[in-house]
C-alpha cells in the first residue's frame, strides 16, 4: 500500500504503528482500503491467505483508530490496546494445545481398552529344549552336484506341436454353388434351414451361406427374410439355360 506517511506491506504497517514509528491519524485507511480493492480487481485467480491477512490488519487498524478517536480515549496507549488481541491469540493457542492433548489421550485410551483385551501366556516352551536347523546338504554328494549341473546345461529339445487330431477339410465355394444351382431349379423354394439340415460342420454350413449370396449377386436365386433372425427364404429364379453356367472359379476354397 502507499499512503502519505507510509509505503510497503500493510503488516509492517500495523508494526509501525505499534512501536509509534507511525501515528495512526496520518493513516488514511480509506484510501489504504480502495486501494487494496483495486488490486483485488486486478488479480486473475484469488489468493485467500493474502485476503485474510489484509483484513486481519484493516479490522486491528480500524479498531485501534476508533478507539483513538472516541472521547476520553486519549489516555490509553496503543500498547495497552493490543493487549486484548495479544491475549486473544494466546487463549487460542493454549485451546489448540489442549484440544491435540485431547485427541492423543483418546488414542491413548482406545489402545488401553484393546490391549486389555490381550492375555498374556503363561506357559511356554521347555528351557531344556533345543531346536537345531536341519542341514539342507545331508545326503548331497559331488557326483549328484555334477549330475544336477549336467541336466541343466543339457540341450533341450525342439517343441514340436503334435496335430495329429487335427482334420482338415477343404470346402470349396464353387462346388457348393454348382451343387445348390442343380438341386434349387428341382426342389423349388426352399429355406436355408433345409438346404443346411444334412450338413454336421459349421465350415460345410459357411460355405452353403457364401454360395448363395453369390448365386443372389448374379441374379440367380432370390433371398427374403420376415422378420429379424427368421428362417431365410430362398427361390430358384434363373432359366433353365443358366443352370449349367453357374459358378465362381474352383480356386475358391475355404479349409476348416
Amino acid at each position: 500500500m502507499s499512503t502519505p506517511p507510509y509505503e510497503g506491506p500493510v503488516d509492517v504497517l500495523l508494526q509501525l504503528v505499534n512501536s509509534h514509528q507511525v501515528d495512526i491519524f496520518d493513516v488514511p485507511l480509506a484510501d489504504m482500503v480502495d486501494a487494496f480493492v483495486a488490486e483485488v480487481a486486478s488479480w486473475t485467480e484469488v489468493d485467500l491467505q493474502v485476503l485474510s491477512e489484509f483484513l486481519v490488519v484493516a479490522a486491528v487498524l480500524i479498531e485501534l483508530k476508533s478507539r483513538r478517536l472516541l472521547p476520553g480515549s486519549g489516555d490509553i496507549e496503543p500498547d495497552e490496546e493490543l493487549v486484548g488481541w495479544e491475549e486473544r491469540d494466546l487463549l487460542l493457542a493454549r485451546l489448540l494445545e489442549c484440544q491435540a492433548y485431547a485427541a492423543a489421550a483418546d488414542g491413548f485410551a482406545l489402545l488401553i481398552e484393546q490391549a486389555a483385551r490381550s492375555v498374556p501366556r503363561t506357559a511356554g516352551l521347555d528351557p531344556d529344549l533345543v531346536v537345531h536347523a536341519p542341514d539342507l546338504l545331508e545326503g548331497v554328494t559331488p557326483d549328484l552336484v555334477a549330475a544336477a549341473f549336467m541336466r541343466a546345461t543339457a540341450d533341450r529339445p525342439a517343441p514340436v506341436v503334435d496335430l495329429y487330431h487335427v482334420t482338415v477339410d477343404a470346402v470349396t465355394v464353387s462346388d457348393a454353388v454348382a451343387e445348390l444351382a442343380l438341386r434349387l431349379p428341382r426342389s423349388g423354394p426352399a429355406t436355408f434351414r433345409q438346404l443346411t439340415g444334412h450338413l454336421t460342420s459349421r465350415i460345410e454350413i459357411i460355405v452353403r451361406f457364401l454360395a448363395l449370396l453369390e448365386l443372389c449377386k448374379q441374379g440367380r436365386v432370390s433371398l427374403d427374410q420376415g422378420y429379424a433372425f427368421g428362417d431365410l427364404a430362398v427361390e430358384w429364379v434363373a432359366d433353365d439355360s443358366d443352370v449349367v453356367s453357374v459358378g465362381i472359379g474352383p480356386t475358391d476354397e475355404y479349409e476348416g
